[in-house]
């Protein structure tokens, strides 16, 4: 096994350990999970991979046909296979997901591996102009439980005006107080007593708390938070305006992806057959009924077979996936599908479009050395046996913040999220994130997020090839207003920087120009706008592309109970059916989704909730 420390986290990542962080400590432990890795065990739950559920050899028909195994799909497919006499059958075209994805301090360490779809949206205009090609990189994951195995946990609803925005946009019964009971439905809170019972729920199937250990650093942010008159308590609450120390998707120490959570309890159900390494390739749609009756599929082998549906399929690839198969099964802009030799089927325009996502910049801090714990014998150890400790958790970027911009739409509605990073232990190397300077210093991050973005782009096919990524237009600070948003974001971000607990880490703010903006006044509104432009953060919270509307909608894709308009026997169900994307993270937002997804299937085929 190779292996070497990314010191942006302070964890494990590829071929140098020993001469970085303790190395013949961390070979043991990483040698353990290696053993744990050729057994198919778990760190949290040794018996509980049962892979006697994956199927190489599909049935010929099922009931239903779930495409995509991410935070939504694992969601729809365990709650379709509760109904005993409903066959189930999931597809996913990764694999089972390691066990290191498992440490919570590992979270960037699968970025751009094997696990990782690994998009790159098409060259930017006014975009990532320092990028490869001017290539915006878009991570999502290839692998049972998709990105909920690669993202950061945190467990983030969204404002509650997201909800009611849109119900006003013509899709009834999706305003906040209908959503809310499918958000307490799936969530399993181990602080209650913290959060309060109005807002949250325990025993469902996502665990919810926060990690075990949660560095001197994130505290000292909250404070600095307060002393600029900002409350700290839970944003999932009444209160979306504030900082918090987030609560994640992860129980003692350990991640809880989708798969983990709602795959696992059904793992003994004869129903539910679950199909690795095979992707579809597209939604079998007879022409003349403009009706779904199963799915064609290519295993990792390059077999290729049809598998039959007797109710519905269920397309929940997310917000790149899914148009991409909708339109690879002739279902979208029928030029478009002509042009790459696709047959169109049934002419939608909608599909594809519509995509957006939250963008970041990346601002760049130094701060005196104030902890210097290793990672070694003593740390791997604490983490094995007890979950607790550095690696337990993810540094400051367990810290969260959102506050309102004055181009918010009102002075309560936040629309800048704030996420920090590059601090957790002291085992860096040199042009790292998180480096470990001359000086005893170390460089961290604060990234402000546009959370209601106004640039749109759209997602399209580059070849009738299934094994071929889509074409990903990002269309990234094409509106105005974006980039403002985003400047007054880094602004807030300086001035949060020079409260009194964060000055007493000695923070100071980079004032090394970035590339391409040399020549522009540093600090300045022209200088921010350059620099946003040049390194611009895509976050990874795509949405949109599948849109939920009413049929008069132009760009709708879906209705309000999420089944294709013109399609029967065809739904889609995750994040691409959001008009607009909700305010924070979207993996909670994604799993509601699939929740009340499930429930209106089950209400549709008469079945018992």
């Amino acid at each position: 096994m190779s292996i070497t420390c990314d010191c942006a986290v302070g964890v494990p990542t590829g071929p140098t350990l020993a001469s970085t962080c303790g190395g013949s400590a961390f070979m043991l432990f990483m040698g353990l999970l290696e053993v744990f890795l050729r057994s198919q065990c778990d760190l949290e739950d040794p018996c509980g991979r049962a892979s006697s559920r994956f199927r190489s050899e599909p049935d010929y028909e099922y009931d239903f046909i779930v495409v995509g195994s991410g935070s939504a799909g694992s969601v729809v497919a365990s709650r379709l296979s509760e109904v005993p006499n409903w066959k189930v059958l999931l597809i996913e075209a990764g694999g089972d997901e390691p066990v290191g994805a498992q440490i919570p301090s590992m979270f960037l360490n699968f970025i751009g591996s094997d696990i990782d779809w690994k998009f790159n949206t098409e060259p930017e205009k006014q975009a990532c102009l320092s990028s490869k090609e001017k290539r915006c990189y878009w991570p999502r994951g290839k692998v049972l439980g998709g990105t909920s195995v690669v993202n950061g946990m945190m467990y983030i609803r969204g404002n509650q005006e997201d909800y009611d925005d849109w119900e006003s946009m013509g899709n009834p019964g999706w305003k906040y107080e209908d959503v809310l009971p499918y958000f307490l439905k799936s969530e399993d809170n181990m602080e209650l007593d913290e959060v309060g019972r109005e807002y949250h729920a325990a025993g469902g199937l996502l665990p919810v708390a926060k990690f075990p250990y949660n560095p001197p650093l994130s505290y000292a942010i909250l404070k600095g938070g307060q002393e600029m008159g900002y409350g700290v308590h839970d944003l999932n609450g009444a209160n979306s305006t504030g900082f918090m120390i987030a609560q994640m998707t992860a129980r003692n120490g350990v991640r809880m992806s989708s798969a983990r959570a709602f795959l696992r309890p059904a793992r003994l159900r004869s129903n539910l057959h679950i199909l690795l390494n095979t992707t579809v390739t597209k939604v079998l749609v007879n022409p003349s009924t403009k009706s779904a009756h199963g799915v064609e599929v290519i295993d990792q082998f390059g077999s290729m077979r049809k598998i039959l549906v007797k109710k519905e399929v269920i397309v929940s690839g997310g917000a790149v996936n899914s148009p991409q198969v909708l339109l690879l099964s002739g279902i979208g802009p029928k030029d478009d599908l002509k042009k790459v030799n696709v047959r169109p089927v049934h002419d939608l325009p909608g599909v594809g479009k519509n995509l957006h996502n939250h963008v970041a910049y990346f601002t760049n801090f130094f701060i005196d050395d104030a902890d210097t714990s290793p990672l070694n014998w003593a740390t791997a150890m604490e983490y094995l046996l007890f979950r607790d400790g550095l690696m337990s958790g993810t540094g400051i970027s367990d810290v969260t913040a959102k506050v309102a911009t004055r181009y918010a739409d009102a002075p309560n509605i936040p629309d800048v999220q704030y996420f920090f990073g590059g601090y957790l232990a002291s085992c860096a190397k040199t042009g790292q994130v998180g480096e470990l300077l001359s000086n005893n210093s170390r460089s961290i991050q604060i990234f402000p997020a546009v959370l209601n973005p106004k640039s749109r782009g759209y997602i399209t096919l580059g070849s009738n090839d299934p094994l071929q990524p889509p074409k990903i237009i990002g269309n990234y600070l094409t509106d105005e207003r974006d980039v403002k948003t985003l400047i007054e974001g880094i602004k807030f971000a300086i001035r949060l920087s020079e409260t009194t607990p964060l000055k007493a880490y000695g923070m100071r703010l980079d004032t090394k120009p970035a590339k391409g903006c040399e020549n522009i006044k540093f600090g300045t509104d022209k200088y921010w706008e350059c620099a946003i432009r040049q390194d611009t953060g895509p976050e990874n919270h795509q949405a949109g592309s599948c849109k939920m509307g009413p049929a008069r909608d132009p760009y709708a894709v879906v209705d309000h109970e999420l089944r294709v308009h013109g399609v029967r026997g065809l739904r889609v169900i995750d994040t691409s059916i959001m008009p607009k994307v909700t305010a924070g993270n979207t993996h909670a937002p994604a799993v509601m989704i699939a929740e009340r997804g499930s429930h209106l299937i089950k209400r549709a085929w008469g079945a018992q909730q």
